[in-house]
């Protein structure tokens, strides 16, 4: 018995409907993950990619070389360090954030560079007509830039999206019940790992399949044309 579902092993298909519940239960929390990690991603890679833009060195290297830390040493490493480490100094996160967080700060500095594509298409005139419009950096940055960057970068950062979702199982290190972890539970219980793995795989192809479709229809439904400035 595992959260209060008993199964039973004398039939598979018994036994899959009866782990399916909790495999669902697990798969909630992988989907949770999965958002919140995309989420610190896609915010903390805009921040980089704009602090890599600053002429100013003293902003500019910093963030490179966070960038670089983040993107060459391994999500595993990371996990660990906020997890073990960061109580040491009196800072002590949840399982399920402290995973979400790494996620979240492993894939910034790979969202950074595809940010740092986008807003590099967007065609100079653009720069050039709100400038003759006396609009501020911030605001050209935020009304003009921006909306004609993110529709083109779409397909690189569902990518990613992907990626993270098939990355979760990493938090079952800190105790994390993602969907993989619930299935490696119940097949230490009933020595039975074929069908909650065979069904963990499953769940991730149709889910990986349904994020892709998602950003397939949503990449054909945002316009990439510049936006005219009157």
């Amino acid at each position: 018995m595992l959260f209060g579902i008993e199964w039973n092993t004398d039939s598979n298909w018994q036994f899959a409907l009866s782990i399916l519940p909790i495999l669902l239960r697990g798969m909630v929390v992988t989907l949770q993950a999965t958002l919140v990690g995309f989420v610190l991603a896609a915010i903390f890679g805009l921040v980089l990619a704009a602090l890599k833009s600053v002429p100013l060195r003293l902003v500019s290297w910093p963030a490179k070389l966070i960038s670089e830390f983040l993107r060459d040493t391994p999500l595993l490493v990371q996990l660990f360090f906020l997890y073990y480490v960061l109580p040491d100094y009196g800072i002590v996160l949840p399982a399920f954030l402290t995973g979400a967080l790494a996620l979240g700060l492993q894939y910034s500095a790979y969202a950074s560079e595809v940010y740092r594509a986008g807003l590099e298409s967007v065609p100079r005139g653009q720069y050039e007509a709100a400038r003759a419009l006396d609009l501020s950096s911030i605001h050209t940055f935020r009304i003009i830039v921006l909306p004609q960057a993110i529709p083109r970068i779409i397909p690189a950062l569902g990518n990613y999206l992907v990626s993270i979702m098939k990355d979760v199982p990493l938090l079952s290190v800190v105790s994390v019940l993602e969907m993989l972890n619930v299935a490696k539970i119940i097949g230490d219980r009933t020595f039975n790992y074929l069908i909650p793995l065979s069904m963990v795989g499953g769940l991730y192809l149709v889910m990986t399949l349904v994020a892709a479709a998602g950003v397939r229809y949503l990449d054909t439904r945002l316009p990439k044309q510049g936006i005219p400035l009157r």
